[in-house]
């Protein structure tokens, strides 16, 4: 009776573990400000074959290239096609593919 006790007891224990670690995967897409050049990655950088929205940033010593995601590339796209622009971009940051996609909430040009 003990036993099955202590085995129910480490079924809940292992039950909320994977629980918060579901919370904690939901917290890691924090928001992030990213700094730069927001440009057009097919009329100004050449590295795609469609007009994609992009701030290009720094990342320690590199520069890191962020695709907007889709409603924020058809929202901010008019103002740099022809002509890119520093600035800000607060937003979630994920991974696809090999891509970083950035699902802007707010843009800042200086």
């Amino acid at each position: 009776m003990l036993r099955t006790m202590f085995c129910g007891l480490a079924m809940v224990a292992v039950a909320l573990l994977l629980v918060s670690d579901a919370s904690l995967a939901q917290d890691k897409k924090k928001e992030v400000t990213l700094e730069g050049k927001i440009t057009c990655a097919k009329c100004d950088l050449g590295v795609a074959k469609a007009c994609e929205t992009v701030i290009v940033a720094k990342k320690g010593d590199k520069d890191v290239t962020y695709y907007f995601d889709a409603a924020s590339h058809k929202k901010y796209h008019g103002d740099i096609c022809t002509e890119a622009k520093a600035g800000s971009v607060t937003g979630t940051v994920a991974k696809d593919g090999k891509k970083m996609v950035v699902t802007v909430k707010e843009l800042k040009y200086k």
